[in-house]
């Protein structure tokens, strides 16, 4: 009798051996379709790539050390992991959805090249630390990325603040004429702010240097393993001190989130003023072709788009941080797929604000200042009132609320005249205060104003000289 011919295997044996590829025998069947399709992140977390290598080689070369893998597994794993990661900068790597993450695309790849020593290269750690560990290397990586773009920012800051000195501006609160200031002075705010910016990505990056690695799934693994050997390889400071805590908190993704939400916030504000100089009705800056746009219905206009653009991508760094922030806060420990959401939201917001740096910095480089144009917005509104309370105090003694009234009617008197507080004739002054003397004109006129603010960090242009080379000595 002929022997039976076999049947094609199942539909569900067909499952079962997709389910055993990735999680072994738990499973006897796959994921559905759409499972599949929400449960892949390799569009996202491929850009991992070369720390997930980097973490890989670091645990095996430990796994080696501590005798837990042979010495010739070891160096076939390793350079296997190094063509992968050559493959993959060479544009050949096939990255493959089913396979989930860069975690299983590399390991599948691996064992493709070597065959069964791939498979010892997941002894004792988990996917759960082995994310962990790559996007904490990111981040680290990330951080100083924006950190140079913000040195850039600054020295294109200190480079107009120091050419503009003693260039006379309006200095607004409410939007109002205030006091005279410097431009100078004023892009030497914007410097401070994006200091302060540079020392948030320092300290993210400070409390993320601690490595996941070997805190395995959630409570550690039974073999010897020797964590501060994998640290000390990966730059890291030291091993966390919890495997739960390693394993399942992405503060150190939020802090990253919310120190670029803050620096969106200072150069959305930059932005803001750009439109606002670049405006006919104050015409403070001009930008070139370069940053400018037209109308397509208007031939007459000069947009500044690239103002308004980083003025609204703040926005992707706002959300990016309340995102990560709802997505983390009801999560019991440890480690939930939830987590699988947090790289996007970084990589986007890493992205934007490396961007806009780059726009903002462009931008200040690239503006032509009209000094007069600023001169003469800042003769609008009598912005050297508070001058004159301040002569008042000092040269006639009144108390400063008492000088400030004083000051007020004068300033109404020149309203009602149509006339600059220095267009005031003495003797109209004096019918409000009969002390006041010929002096106080000294003190009325724009360059003086702005050269008496010397107190520390005033706007005084001599200040603002000492201040733009002493920013260069402590950022740049």
């Amino acid at each position: 009798m002929p022997p039976r011919a076999k049947s094609p295997p199942s539909a569900t044996t067909r499952r079962t051996a997709a389910a055993n590829r990735l999680w072994g025998g738990r499973f006897a069947v796959g994921s559905g379709k759409i499972l599949k399709q929400i449960n892949a992140s390799i569009d996202v977390d491929r850009r991992l790539y070369a720390h997930d290598i980097a973490g890989s080689i670091a645990h095996v070369e430990m796994l080696v050390r501590r005798k837990i893998v042979s010495a010739a597994e070891g160096r076939a794993i390793a350079r296997g992991l190094k063509r992968v990661r050559a493959e993959i900068e060479a544009g050949k790597f096939v990255f493959r959805r089913d396979l989930e993450d860069i975690h299983m695309n590399v390991e599948a790849r691996l064992a493709a090249l070597i065959g069964k020593p791939a498979g010892r290269l997941h002894t004792a750690r988990s996917r759960n630390d082995q994310v962990a560990t790559d996007f904490r290397l990111w981040v680290r990586d990330a951080a100083e990325a924006i950190d140079a773009r913000l040195r850039e920012f600054q020295r294109a800051l200190l480079d107009q603040a120091g050419a503009h000195a003693a260039a006379v501006m309006p200095g607004f609160t409410h939007l109002q004429p205030a006091q005279p200031v410097t431009f100078g002075h004023h892009l030497l705010a914007y410097v401070e702010m994006a200091g302060r910016d540079r020392g948030r990505f320092a300290d993210a990056r400070r409390r993320a240097n601690e490595s996941p690695l070997g805190a395995a799934a959630l409570a550690g693994t039974s073999f010897p393993i020797d964590r501060a050997m994998t640290a000390k390889a990966l730059g890291f400071d030291r091993p966390m001190a919890n495997s739960l805590d390693a394993v399942s908190d992405r503060d150190f993704a939020l802090e990253f989130l919310a120190a670029a939400a803050i620096c969106g916030a200072h150069l959305s504000r930059l932005a803001e003023e750009i439109v606002i100089w670049t405006a006919p009705q104050f015409g403070f800056v001009r930008l070139s072709d370069a940053w400018s746009t037209g109308s397509s219905i208007m031939p007459q206009k000069r947009n500044p788009d690239a103002a308004e653009l980083v003025r609204a991508k703040s926005g992707r760094l706002f959300g990016a941080l309340i995102g990560l922030l709802t997505v983390m806060k009801g999560l019991p420990l440890a480690y939930s797929k939830d987590m699988q959401e947090d790289k996007a939201r970084v990589f986007e917001a890493a992205d934007t604000l490396e961007l806009c740096l780059a726009a903002a910095a462009g931008m200040i480089d690239d503006m032509t200042v009209d000094a007069d144009a600023m001169r003469r917005a800042a003769a609008i509104g009598y912005i050297t009132a508070t001058d004159l309370a301040d002569w008042l105090v000092r040269k006639v003694g009144l108390p400063f609320r008492e000088a400030h009234h004083v000051t007020g009617r004068i300033v109404r008197l020149a309203e009602q005249r149509g006339c600059a507080l220095d267009e005031l004739p003495l003797a109209e002054m004096r019918k409000i205060d009969p002390r006041i003397a010929r002096g106080v004109f000294a003190v009325l006129s724009l360059d003086k104003s702005v050269a008496s603010r010397t107190s520390f960090g005033g706007t005084a242009p001599a200040n603002v000289r000492r201040a733009v080379k002493a920013a260069r000595r402590r950022y740049l």
